[in-house]
């Protein structure tokens, strides 16, 4: 079964807009996930230990036939492959690819939450899936302009073509 899921890209260490581009690629060049499409690059502030550098961010939809776990696996290991360290909670890094919804339903489990436990809260996250979907919605109905809405846009930056080069 193929379905479509959105994926968040971030980072903000070792040159992030090549990190993120480099990323996307992975993704497509994978046999089970073909990415259908892809928002513009965003700067953000960062959110965690002070004194980091600016994230960029974007999101992607893909489909894909692999199951959330497994799809989870790919993602880490791509994040992996870009030097990405898991030392310090919501500290700098290479690379993070986050699941953020997979076809409509939720999925639970110690390993994974679908839809990602904190993308309500993270502007970083919601401007760029509308980007890509405006009528998108949660699994449970809500819709997520309305969550955007709710939190705003302070301290997103979209990048120009110019910017993103």
């Amino acid at each position: 079964m193929i379905v479509d899921a959105y994926v968040a890209l971030g980072s903000n260490l070792n040159n992030p807009l090549k990190q993120v581009c480099r990323a996307v690629a992975s993704l497509d060049a994978l046999a089970d996930i073909s990415v259908i499409q892809q928002s513009s690059w965003y700067r953000s502030v960062a959110i965690g230990p002070n004194g980091q550098p600016d994230y960029i961010n974007g999101v992607v939809k893909i489909t894909t036939s692999l199951q959330p776990l497994a799809l989870l696996d790919a993602l880490q290991t791509i994040e992996n492959q870009q030097g990405r360290t898991r030392e310090i909670r919501w500290g700098a890094r290479t690379l993070d690819l986050d699941l953020l919804l997979y076809g409509e339903h939720p999925f639970q489990h110690e390993r994974l939450s679908i839809p990602h436990a904190e993308m309500h809260n993270r502007n970083f996250v919601l401007q760029p899936l509308l980007e890509i979907n405006q009528n998108i919605r949660m699994p449970d109905g809500t819709i997520v302009s309305e969550l955007l809405n709710a939190i705003g846009t302070a301290g997103l930056e979209k990048l120009s073509s110019k910017n993103a080069e």
